[in-house]
């Protein structure tokens, strides 16, 4: 079809004043599926594709030749980075046809929201929280809000396909739609989905539609890849292996660095200078002591400062001052940065990105490498591998360079098989039924149990939990107070659950730290858990502050500014890591093949590291002998599974085998004494794991299992029944058992 001229007047004109040569296939694609179809439409295509115009054009189109009588398109984004991004760029294509576009989150205009609730029209942006917050505090005006809604897209949604914050979002999707009386067709929107049916199956889920992936010929992918790979102290890799060949042919780097402090991060150092780069970090408390890292060497060269830091729990005006610094073509300003960044915020004309260690996910990989590339350029990273140097005594496993072997593995996996995670199903979310039980009760007041049922056992994504499952959770939120019945037998909050409800926390399913607000003088810098004592050092904002004072009823930490280098602490937790991952890691060990992009001291650090491997047999069997009753066991197994296959071992094999003193070092090996020896080692485990056991079997006799955020809330049974059926891959572990070899030829 012809897009350009099915478009209405005011996009065509849009289109010529950009200086549009032409429309992309995503757009093309886009466009047919919507206007052709009445569909959920699922619009997978690369960062900087034209995703956003591909979807907003034909719904913009749509709306002009048929208006809404209320707000038209409902833009969910799980970012008020990315709403507000977005707000600048759907304000200037909407400016000339008079069309609104109102953000609703916590820092927008309380003037704009109040105007759209006088006249609801147009495009409302809004995350998961602020739309949970609506539906209990503005639940009367739901109607006329949404009352002729026609489009919901959901931008990044493949970053909600495998947490409850997504399955809160599709849940609050059919709540409104249930509550407005609408019907909308569902927009999703992402660069990285994995097993695009099922995401598409869950993007649908509940709204009687069929949703439609449109295809498109891709432009080919070129990508300037680098990974190097250092020991934090001490002699380097030999790097007289010679890497496979120079991917990055406009700039060779080196393998040195400045000095020989911190070789990691002066590679960083020198190869940031005079550009504009993005350092990708895994955690809060990496991105602050590598600011603080990075900074010092600014200090020690006699050169300005030229590193920003953004993560979560910097104030507003420190990430908002990094994202205008990003979006200026001529700054040679750095960032520092954690996943609050990888989405799709517009960061202008970025040269490369830089990943310290590897991410847990293929999909984090491709999300952070495609914040560069923009504007025809080639998308650029560089990984920088890191270890401590292996003492020689160290054992097998403290020998292989896990991140290093990681990094090859995602960057394969996405390589060869074009694999990026799926999305995790079959999960037990007794979380987020206790969370929207209670955000029902208290949007629309009193409630028949079996009214209560219908509203929310039956949103889609409650499908694995039975109503027995929703009896017991409301005879316990009877019993402890959270909710209470009326003299006529209705069900409504109750003191302990309005407390509860009324905090501005509840809005959101993810779980929070108690945190204090870090200030110095007039200047608020962000926020940190567990303050140290007055006159001890903080680490916020990518500097050093001596704690002058802290005023524990209001939670704030006043502090001034000081030299040094110190650790952070935010309570962050590593990420989870899937099984393919693992397996893939074990191929990087057991293949000979060579990987151009990598750096000759990681070439040579990958082909010591294989001779290890092939030199204990792990190619051919798990369990490796490490010394006397010393074993180590390695599974190449995910997070989930490696759960359950430790709890197992504990709990139905270690008395048959005599195993003690077992230590996970999740997920890429566990280390145990034990009495047996390999073949019995095998015997065991397979004739147990070959049992029907019950997977409530592997909790631990009056363990206290807190996960998510409101399991305190919820009766022991549901958390253990959730954590044992709807956590733990126990198929996974089971079938990985039962591949094991029977007699291995272990190395003694």
């Amino acid at each position: 079809m012809d897009a350009f001229n099915r478009y209405a007047p005011f996009i065509r004109e849009y289109i010529y004043s950009s200086g549009w040569q032409s429309l992309r296939g995503v757009q093309n694609a886009a466009a047919d599926a919507i206007f052709n179809t009445d569909a959920n439409v699922l619009l997978t295509a690369s960062t900087a594709s034209g995703k956003t115009e591909a979807a907003f054009f034909p719904i913009l189109t749509l709306l002009d030749e048929d208006p809404s009588a209320s707000v038209g398109i409902l833009y969910i984004a799980p970012l008020k980075a990315l709403i507000n991004d977005q707000f600048q760029r759907l304000d200037d294509l909407c400016a000339m046809e008079d069309i609104t576009v109102t953000r609703w989150h916590g820092d927008a205009p309380q003037s704009a929201k109040r105007k759209l609730l006088r006249n609801p029209s147009g495009i409302l942006q809004i995350t998961p929280e602020s739309l949970e917050s609506m539906l209990i505090n503005k639940h009367m005006e739901v109607p006329s809000l949404f009352g002729d809604l026609r489009f919901i897209v959901i931008d990044e949604v493949h970053s909600l396909l495998r947490c409850d914050r997504g399955l809160q979002t599709f849940a609050l999707i059919e709540r409104l739609c249930r509550v407005a009386g609408c019907s909308p067709r569902r927009i999703g929107l992402s660069a990285t989905i994995g097993n695009p049916e099922l995401a598409a199956a869950m993007l649908g889920a509940g709204s009687n539609r069929i949703t439609v992936i449109p295809r498109f010929e891709r432009c080919k992918e070129i990508w300037r890849l680098s990974m190097a790979h250092f020991y934090n102290h001490g002699p380097q890799a030999d790097a007289a292996t010679p890497a496979a060949g120079n991917p990055l042919p406009l700039e060779a780097p080196t393998d040195t660095a400045p000095d020989n402090a911190d070789p990691g991060m002066g590679y960083i150092f020198e190869h940031t200078r005079g550009r504009k780069c993005l350092v990708f970090t895994n955690s809060r408390e990496e991105c602050e002591l590598v600011c603080q890292n990075l900074r010092m060497y600014c200090r020690e060269k006699h050169e300005p400062e030229r590193f920003l830091i953004h993560h979560g729990n910097l104030s507003a005006s420190y990430r908002e001052s990094a994202e205008f610094d990003m979006k200026d073509d001529d700054s040679l300003m750095s960032v520092c940065a954690t996943a609050t960044l990888e989405l799709g915020i517009d960061i202008g004309r970025l040269e490369r990105a830089f990943q310290i260690d590897a991410p847990f996910t293929v999909s984090g990989f491709l999300q952070r490498m495609g914040r560069t590339g923009r504007r025809g350029n080639p998308s650029e990273m560089w990984f920088v591998m890191r270890e401590e140097y292996p003492e020689s005594r160290a054992m097998l496993p403290e020998r292989i360079p896990w991140y290093l072997i990681q990094g090859i593995a995602l960057v394969q996996l996405y390589i060869e098989e074009r694999w990026v995670e799926p999305p995790r199903t079959g999960r037990m979310p007794f979380s987020l039924l206790y969370h929207q039980t209670m955000s029902t009760l208290a949007a629309h007041g009193e409630m028949s149990p079996r009214e209560l049922a219908s509203r929310v056992l039956t949103l889609s994504p409650f499908g694995n939990i039975s109503q027995e499952d929703f009896r017991t959770l409301l005879r316990h939120l009877l019993e402890t107070g959270h909710i209470q019945r009326t003299e006529t037998g209705g069900l409504i909050l109750g003191i302990n659950g309005e407390r509860i409800v009324n905090d501005y926390k509840f809005y959101a399913v993810f779980q929070e730290n108690v945190e204090y607000h870090v200030r110095s003088g007039s200047e608020q810098l962000g926020t940190v858990v567990k303050p140290p004592p007055v006159g001890n050092k903080i680490a916020i904002a990518g500097r050093v502050w001596v704690v002058d004072e802290i005023d524990h009823q209001k939670q704030e930490i006043y502090c001034t500014l000081v030299n040094g280098i110190i650790p952070a602490y935010f309570g962050d937790v590593a990420g989870d890591i899937h099984t393919r991952i693992l397996e893939r890691m074990y191929r990087v060990l057991r293949e000979e093949k060579v990987y151009p992009y990598l750096r000759p001291q990681a070439a040579a650090r990958l082909a010591t590291a294989r001779k290890e491997f092939m030199a204990a047999g792990m190619d051919s069997h798990p369990l490796v002998n490490i010394g006397g009753s010393m074993w180590a066991l390695f599974p190449w197994l995910g997070t989930y599974a490696s759960i359950a296959l430790e709890r197992f071992l504990k709990i139905k094999c270690a008395a048959r085998l005599g195993i003690r003193g077992l230590q996970s070092h999740r997920p890429y090996f566990m280390q145990f004494s034990m009495k047996a020896s390999a073949q019995e080692f095998f015997s065991v485990v397979k004739e147990e794991v070959a049992k029907d056991f019950d997977p409530l079997d592997l909790v631990y006799p009056n363990e206290n299992l807190v996960f998510d955020k409101y399991d305190e809330h919820l009766p022991q049974e549901l958390i253990r029944k959730g954590f044992a059926c709807g956590i733990l891959e126990i198929g996974e572990m089971r079938r990985r058992i039962l591949s094991w070899p029977g007699i291995p030829q272990v190395s003694e």
